[in-house]
């Protein structure tokens, strides 16, 4: 039986099914909010990236020289949080999915957390390419350094707001 990304880790999983004189909406409903947990810290981790990004972006149009080491450091210890927590933004979303209409509308702030991380991920993506562009050309990355252009998915965004329109 796969884990079921609502229920915290360290709590046991039912595998009973829910009594019959529970309302049918009502099986599974206390899990929501570990699950508004996790989704409101993937988006407090997607928020620390814009932060990073938007500083980073602020300083580059900035007249003076500027080391990207900073920002560098702070993006490779913020990385591995972001890997890990797009893996289990996937299940939940995969198991928030599969769930019943009629479960889902008790949690609305789970809806709006999917969308505010929906709306926010294309604004990651784009603000991170426009600095980038930047650093090339001020020869802050060697051209060495990029991926090739078919690894770099340019057309990623629009995809992304393609697939995920509804909620």
């Amino acid at each position: 039986m796969t884990p079921n990304p609502f229920v915290p880790q360290d709590e046991p999983q039912r595998t009973d099914p829910p009594q019959k004189n529970l309302p049918p909406a009502s099986a599974g409903t206390s899990h929501f909010p570990h699950l508004a947990r996790e989704l409101r810290s993937f988006l407090d981790l997607g928020r620390e990236f814009l932060a990073l990004f938007t500083e980073e972006n602020q300083a580059l149009r900035r007249p003076p020289a500027w080391s990207p080491r900073v920002a560098q450091d702070q993006r490779n210890r913020l990385l591995p949080r972001l890997e890990s927590g797009l893996i289990q933004l996937r299940s939940i979303r995969q198991s928030w999915e599969r769930m019943p209409a009629g479960q889902r509308e008790f949690c609305g702030e789970a809806s709006e957390l999917f969308r505010d991380i929906q709306n926010l991920l294309p604004r990651l993506l784009l603000l991170d390419r426009e600095n980038q562009q930047e650093m090339l050309r001020r020869g802050l990355i060697p051209a060495a350094q990029l991926p090739p252009t078919a690894a770099q998915r340019p057309n990623f965004v629009a995809n992304l707001y393609r697939r995920h329109t509804a909620v």
